[in-house]
């Protein structure tokens, strides 16, 4: 993989914390400063579409995370996204051909000490380079079919769809 492009929807991952209201907000995204810091070595552009609780993405949000995809002249593709619709918005991205999609969040914001943003990153870079052409989810240390699973919120965790 030469070229990683990366479309930002918003999610946990680019939360910042407003002191004056005690109140989370997404912020710009975080990934560029992570890979850049990492000192990767392929070249990326950071595409930021969406600062939006994934909880309040909706079919229209999701149709522009598909067009802004098929825009795109590279074949890798890595989404950040809110885990709590991250599925879905997999789900919606199934058919589209010629390219490797893996979406990635955090379930602790990026500035925070102990985020899994690092963790989930690295797995979804390593993903994207390895996997063949299709969509995945890349959380918990694990490189998800979105159609085999779901978000587990008492836990905090994706898990495998029984069944």
């Amino acid at each position: 993989m030469q070229h990683l492009t990366i479309v930002t929807t918003g999610g946990t991952i680019d939360k910042i914390y407003f002191d004056d209201k005690s109140d989370y907000k997404i912020g710009a995204p975080q990934i560029g400063e992570i890979l850049g810091q990492l000192g990767v070595a392929f070249q990326f552009d950071v595409i930021p579409i969406l600062r939006k609780d994934s909880l309040h993405m909706g079919a229209e949000d999701r149709a522009l995370v598909r067009s802004t995809i098929e825009a795109q002249p590279h074949r890798h593709v890595l989404v950040t996204h809110g885990t709590d619709t991250m599925v879905e918005t997999a789900r919606e991205l199934a058919n589209i051909k010629g390219k490797v999609i893996v979406l990635t969040g955090a379930l602790n914001p990026a500035r925070f000490q102990g985020s899994d943003a690092v963790f989930n990153i690295g797995c979804a870079v390593a993903a994207v380079q390895t996997l063949p052409d299709g969509v995945y989810i890349a959380m918990n240390g694990r490189v998800w079919d979105p159609a085999k699973v779901r978000k587990n919120r008492d836990a905090n965790r994706f898990e495998e769809v029984a069944g």
